[in-house]
């Protein structure tokens, strides 16, 4: 398609436009479940908003107080500071794995991406336990560093080592995806790399950054365990301090943080939609490479070496100590626990973590047809709520949830219960799912359905028969996505969990408080390998199939 078109000249006749039929008007009960939808995950930014300005004049004072302001700024200088470095360090990570010859190249370009899969308050809890005077670098090399790791560089190394994946990952699909005519046609005119780089490269891949820039900067604003192992108070720190001595403070400081983290949101999407990306016509083959020469070995040490301290030090090191407790070298497990203690928090963290990606697709899946499918505007709508829910941090989400069950009284039966934390869940990871359904939606051909309907099939049998079995894969990602998020999920499983229930993420929170950190790396080192397992049952198996 792209040779006929390079070879058409101007005496050519003009081909005729092809009419596209209009899409249908969407069944109207689906669009009544976009309302419901949207009037969900709407829910908890409401009841903040009505809250709040239930009593302006506590609000005013709240927001105007050292009490706020002091963590906001270092909230805001946190999440600034991280999102450049990921920004830097994605984008170099990802040209450096799909641009260049550096050494084990392939097996950079997968391994990158998984500090993914670390909780923060893991890694903290690693960097703590190892650099800190007295830690396991002392122990194990007899190197003492003198200082303990907390404040704001303690912070900011953690969050840059395991949150840079957000900008590696959809830089590096850019750049897969780039016209190689492009770097080619400026290689031609002599320019230099470099030149070729900062003139071609970046401004095709700048709305990409931007995108993970943002992401970075969502998840370092919403952070709670990671800054509180490493002591940086921050407004998350403030708002779960003080969320039963000062409720209205809390929820004063709660708004505060949502409206920092939808400006975001509302700002990205506007510079997003002014860049002009330039999409390939057609197979371009392989990547422009670029020879790096007497760089390659530097470059080669630069791409590990991030590698190692975002993933393979905080495994090596909570594995290390989960050994110790296992094989009594240590008395440091604390209270006589063993393993099998570790078998319900582990089921309960697997039923959570497949119930909420399970219950999130199901939700979101409707509001992909209104989409994806009809183009709808009760769709559009919906959708626009259900990417809020994500700006939305975990901890304003629960603490909304828990004011509302407890203060309005057809709700106060909801509180610590399964649904509600499962319904928190959904509201606030049910974007990472959309955009897997609506991919999921958009790959069932047309022919495919219209042959179903000419057949008899109602649409319960077409989706049963034709549409589902296409959309599993692209819905299974999104599934393991959810599954990822909520498996790592915190503040709200604190929050929210029923009484007695234990998460291997709630018994890393409290090892790693107590000290007890061979539990903790016992209980780590069962979260990664359970979310490995989950993620390739879920995802990766499907994918396969393809």
């Amino acid at each position: 398609m792209a040779t006929i078109e390079i070879l058409r000249t101007n005496s050519d006749p003009p081909t005729p436009k092809r009419k596209w039929a209009k899409p249908s008007r969407a069944p109207r009960g689906l669009e009544i479940i976009g309302i419901v939808i949207a009037a969900m995950f709407a829910a908890p930014l409401v009841y903040l908003i009505a809250r709040n300005f239930a009593a302006p004049n506590e609000l005013l004072s709240a927001v105007t107080s050292s009490q706020v302001g002091a963590p906001l700024v270092r909230t805001l200088l946190l999440a600034s500071s991280v999102m450049v470095a990921c920004a830097l360090l994605g984008t170099a990570m990802a040209w450096l794995t799909t641009r260049t010859d550096i050494y084990g190249r392939r097996a950079l370009a997968v391994v990158a991406a998984l500090p993914l899969v670390l909780p923060s308050f893991v890694a903290a809890l690693a960097f703590v336990g190892t650099f800190s005077s007295g830690g396991l670098l002392e122990e194990t090399f007899g190197i003492d560093t003198g200082v303990r790791v907390q404040g704001f560089w303690a912070a900011f190394t953690v969050l840059t080592l395991i949150s840079y994946p957000y900008v590696y990952l959809p830089v590096a699909a850019r750049l897969i995806g780039l016209p190689r005519s492009l770097e080619e046609s400026a290689s031609s005119l002599g320019r230099h790399p470099l030149a070729v780089f900062r003139t071609v490269v970046f401004p095709q891949i700048t709305g990409a950054i931007l995108a993970g820039s943002m992401l970075v900067f969502l998840y370092v604003v919403s952070e709670f365990g990671a800054v509180s192992l490493l002591q940086y108070d921050t407004l998350t720190r403030r708002i779960y301090a003080s969320r039963l001595l000062d409720p209205n403070a809390a929820m004063a400081m709660s708004l505060v943080l949502a409206v920092v983290a939808i400006t975001v949101v509302v700002v990205e999407r506007i510079a997003t939609k002014r860049r002009h990306v330039i999409e390939s016509p057609g197979t371009q083959g392989a990547p422009k490479r670029v020879l790096l020469g007497h760089w390659r070995i530097a470059s080669t040490c630069f791409g590990w070496g991030l590698v190692g301290l975002a993933l393979f030090v905080p495994v090596a090191v909570v594995t290390h100590w989960a050994w110790l407790g296992l094989t009594g070298t240590r008395n440091v497990l604390g209270r006589g626990m063993d393993i099998g203690r570790l078998v319900q928090p582990t089921i309960n963290t697997a039923l959570l973590g497949v119930g909420a990606a399970v219950v999130a697709i199901i939700v979101v899946l409707p509001v992909a047809y209104l989409t994806a499918r009809y183009r709808s505007r009760v769709g559009g709508f919906a959708n626009a709520l259900v990417v809020g829910g994500f700006a939305l941090p975990g901890l304003v989400i629960a603490l909304a949830l828990v004011g509302a069950s407890l203060r309005i009284p057809f709700l106060d039966h909801l509180y610590q219960t399964f649904p509600l934390l499962i319904f928190a869940y959904v509201v606030h990871f049910g974007a990472q799912a959309m955009r897997s359904a609506q991919v999921s939606v958009e790959a069932v051909p047309r022919h495919l359905r219209d042959a179903a309907r000419s057949l008899g099939a109602g649409r319960v049998r077409r989706f049963r028969t034709v549409e589902l079995p296409l959309m599993a894969p692209a819905l299974a990602a999104g599934c393991g996505l959810v599954l990822l998020s909520v498996m790592k999920e915190l503040p709200a499983t604190l929050l929210l969990a029923p009484i007695g229930v234990d998460t291997l993420a709630i018994r890393i929170w409290s090892a790693s408080s107590e000290g007890f950190y061979a539990q903790a790396g016992l209980a780590s080192v069962m979260l990664v390998a359970l979310a490995a397992a989950l993620t390739w049952l879920l995802t990766i198996r499907h994918m396969e199939r393809l």
